[in-house]
């Protein structure tokens, strides 16, 4: 605290008539360092290579992709009406046959199913293990029980070794994430998101340097119970011939999902963090910062309320058949799908869809090889 004096400054961080020395009652084992968020930083690297070896044996490689592409790769995936024209001329194809190419090659940029699988393997043992280790370090605590000992004696509480590592895994976890999330298949909620990812990390690292440990343990578990049943869903939907399984975590996750991100999260945690809290110590700017944190989270959550009630109504109407966020392909899969007969992994046909690339790669560059000579002979002859 040394550093950046201004930062720490006790009006920020502690409630009025609490000082930095009210907090060094407490034993250094017991008390919330600002330092010991570093200890996150080596967290993610770590869960970084774990996840790269988990996904490199759960999913293969992704295909190189091959062929004649220096338009798609440097201008445009989806060329404009006038880039077609431009490009007709210069390969002598069709309009046809030019909007074929570009729908075969970016069928091969579309993530395959075991790729997809890899990412909600890797996100459903994480959670799974957070909420059990979670649920068992809590589940003989006061405030599990009753939310008002968050804050009996605050902010001078005695934190437990076991919920230092529980905080210091699940923000090492979430750095991981936005560290990957560039590489990770790019979804519709792509910025919604990155908000999740920083406003959660801003939170626990906030929480953690407050002494919000309490009710910072109940915010992470209750977002973790809802997680396990997304990600396995997704797992399920993204095998075959396990439908109903999918279909029976999906509307399990959505009961749990509304029971606790819409009515748990605002009605019990967010009115312990707003009014509950007010019983113990005044306002101070520590506390409208972190209920504004809250507040970021539960607009995030009615977002994807609203997600997950048109997926419910595609469900109840036989038409849903994959995540309301998939990649942002999604629409053009739907149309190749209605063209090619249905959607499918480019893993599986990738030797059809390589074939007619190489027809039409060929077919361009042995017509721009006739051009070339037509209009060689007739300099020649010009030239006689």
């Amino acid at each position: 605290m040394d550093l950046l004096p201004d930062v720490w400054r006790q009006e920020y961080w502690l409630p009025p008539g609490v000082t930095w020395k009210d907090m060094e009652r407490l034993a250094d084992s017991e008390r919330p360092l600002p330092l010991d968020l570093l200890m996150a930083v080596p967290l993610a690297l770590g869960f970084v290579v774990l996840r790269y070896a988990f996904e490199r044996f759960c999913a293969p490689p992704m295909a190189r992709c091959l062929g004649l592409e220096s338009f798609y790769t440097k201008h445009s995936r989806c060329p404009s009406q006038s880039e077609i024209v431009s490009l007709m001329s210069l390969c002598g194809k069709t309009q046809r046959q030019i909007e074929t190419w570009f729908r075969l090659r970016r069928n091969q940029d579309r993530p395959c199913q075991t790729k997809k699988f890899g990412e909600a393997a890797w996100r459903f043992f994480f959670y799974l293990m957070a909420f059990l280790a979670g649920l068992a370090c809590l589940i003989d605590k006061s405030w599990f029980w009753d939310l008002r000992e968050c804050w009996r004696h605050y902010p001078v509480q005695p934190m437990e070794r076991v919920h230092y590592w529980y905080y210091m895994l699940e923000l090492g976890f979430y750095n991981s994430l936005l560290l990957r999330i560039s590489v990770d298949i790019r979804r519709k909620d792509f910025k919604e998101q990155v908000i999740h990812h920083l406003a959660t990390i801003f939170l626990l690292s906030f929480s953690y340097c407050a002494n919000y440990i309490r009710i910072g343990t109940l915010v992470m578990l209750l977002h973790d119970s809802s997680d396990i049943l997304l990600e396995s869903a997704k797992m399920f939907n993204y095998g075959s011939g396990w439908r109903k399984t999918c279909d029976t975590l999906f509307i399990m996750f959505t009961l749990v999902f509304f029971v606790t991100r819409l009515v748990v999260l605002p009605s019990k945690i967010i009115h312990t963090t707003l009014v509950l809290s007010m019983e113990v110590f005044e306002p101070f700017v520590g506390y409208y910062f972190f209920n504004i944190l809250l507040m970021v989270l539960q607009a995030l959550h009615i977002f994807w309320a609203g997600l997950i009630l048109r997926m419910v109504y595609k469900f109840l109407n036989g038409k849903m058949h994959k995540d309301e966020r998939s990649d942002e392909e999604s629409e053009i899969e739907e149309e190749d799908g209605k063209a090619e007969g249905g959607d499918y992994c480019w893993e599986k046909s990738k030797d059809t869809i390589n074939s007619k690339l190489s027809m039409l790669t060929n077919s361009c560059v042995l017509s721009n090889l006739t051009i070339h000579r037509a209009s060689t002979a007739n300099r020649r002859r010009k030239a006689q």
